[in-house]
């Protein structure tokens, strides 16, 4: 049962019990933005942590968050687009004396670092990065890992997507193909993992305040002239009530909730899914 129901005097309150402190999790692209959201909020769940990041700053956030949680944490310097640093981590995880990885959480990506409108503005060199670390990451994360999950014959994987990989975003197309790219791919694991008991989902953030935000903005920023030139702050603010309907930007927190969801065990019927968690910038009908 997913729903618990505490005794507060002379009212009930009904919560959902995620059931996520039953063995550790991984989260790649852990030092920051959404990745580190969801560190925070599986420890707070009382589940042991395995975070890898290319940052040199991992180390000390998995220290942080021992302590302020008093859970297990494991921490590597892990750049995903190299698929034998990946190999080697995940054969430490195999030799670890942490409980059974069961939940994997992959949010590491990188914009291209140029601005679309059109595409041609790019060179084809300009798509290398996001290719080798979106989508080749995530398939180096997935066949290094997925077979510990089958051993097993549970587990669950929710990757990060991005909005921009569902409606041909034009700001960056390198990151907006890749995304594309995950998408099936999360679709193509979860039809392949059902059999063994694995869940693959995916969590497709909207507008959220992260260096990959800005980064755009400033790619974006540096093109135009001093007339048409706006701040940071304006230019999202502008973008906000032009697209999203519910008025307001996402924070990490939000999209932590999803991928927290889809993690337990009240998902326990959702595999194959891509979940937008954008105020309802991206409608399908």
């Amino acid at each position: 049962m997913c729903l618990t129901e505490r005794n507060l005097g002379l009212l009930g309150s009904i919560v959902l019990d995620l059931g996520l402190n039953d063995g550790s999790v991984l989260v790649t692209g852990a030092a920051a933005g959404i990745g580190l959201e969801v560190a925070k909020q599986f420890a707070k769940e009382g589940c042991d942590l395995i975070l890898w990041d290319q940052s040199s700053n991992i180390h000390e956030v998995g220290q942080s968050l021992a302590a302020q949680y008093s859970i297990s944490v494991k921490t590597s310097r892990i750049d995903v687009a190299n698929e034998a640093e990946v190999n080697r981590a995940t054969e430490d995880l195999t030799d670890s004396q942490m409980v059974p990885l069961k939940y994997i959480v992959h949010a590491a990506a990188v914009g291209s670092g140029c601005f679309g409108f059109p595409f041609t503005r790019l060179n084809p060199s300009d798509w290398l990065k996001p290719l080798q670390v979106n989508l080749m990451g995530m398939v180096n994360l997935a066949h290094a890992v997925a077979p510990i999950l089958v051993k097993q014959t549970t587990g669950s994987f929710v990757m990060i997507g991005s909005v921009a990989g569902q409606i041909g975003s034009q700001t960056d197309p390198p990151y907006s193909a890749t995304k594309a790219a995950n998408i099936n791919f999360t679709q193509c694991m979860a039809k392949d993992l059902a059999p063994h008991g694995i869940r693959v989902n995916m969590v497709c953030p909207g507008m959220v305040k992260t260096d990959l935000m800005r980064s755009v903005w400033e790619s974006w920023s540096r093109l135009q002239d001093e007339a048409t030139d706006i701040t940071y702050e304006r230019w999202v603010d502008e973008k906000v009530k032009a697209m999203i309907p519910l008025g307001n930007m996402q924070n990490a927190e939000d999209i932590a909730n999803m991928v927290l969801f889809l993690s337990s065990r009240c998902a326990s019927q959702v595999t194959g899914q891509i979940i937008n968690v954008d105020g309802g910038y991206v409608m399908h009908w």
